[in-house]
C-alpha cells in the first residue's frame, strides 16, 4: 500500500489577501479621518466667521438705533407748534391779511377752442 501525504500549508495563500485588505482598511480608514478632520477645521472656521459677522451687524444696529432715537426727540421738538412761528418768521413767510379766492365761471377748468 502506498502512503499519501498531506501538505501542512494549503496551496492557496489565505494571509496575503487578509493583510491585504487589512492595510486597504486602515490606508482608507486614515484617509477618511483626514478628510473628517480638514471639514471640521472649514466648518469652524465658517461658523467663527459667520459670529463675528453677526456681533458686528448687533453692534451697528445698535448704534443705528441711537442715532435713530435722537433724531426721534430732534423732531418732536422741531415740529412743536412753539417752534413752528420763529420757524415762519426765519423763512420769510408773513401772515395773510385778506384772502381771495379765484372764481371759475365754467364748469370745466380747460376748455377747447
Amino acid at each position: 500500500m502506498k502512503a499519501t501525504t498531506f501538505p501542512l500549508s494549503p496551496p492557496i495563500s489565505i494571509g496575503s489577501p487578509l493583510s491585504l485588505n487589512l492595510k486597504l482598511f486602515w490606508v482608507l480608514s486614515l484617509i477618511s479621518v483626514l478628510a473628517l478632520l480638514v471639514l471640521y477645521i472649514f466648518q469652524v472656521n465658517s461658523l467663527t466667521r459667520e459670529v463675528y459677522f453677526i456681533e458686528n451687524q448687533e453692534e451697528k444696529l445698535k448704534v443705528i438705533t441711537q442715532e435713530n432715537e435722537a433724531l426721534e426727540i430732534d423732531f418732536s421738538r422741531a415740529g412743536s407748534l412753539a417752534n413752528l412761528e420763529s420757524y415762519l418768521q426765519d423763512k420769510n413767510f408773513e401772515k395773510a391779511k385778506q384772502v381771495r379766492y379765484i372764481q371759475i365761471l365754467e364748469s370745466s377748468v380747460v376748455t377747447s377752442r
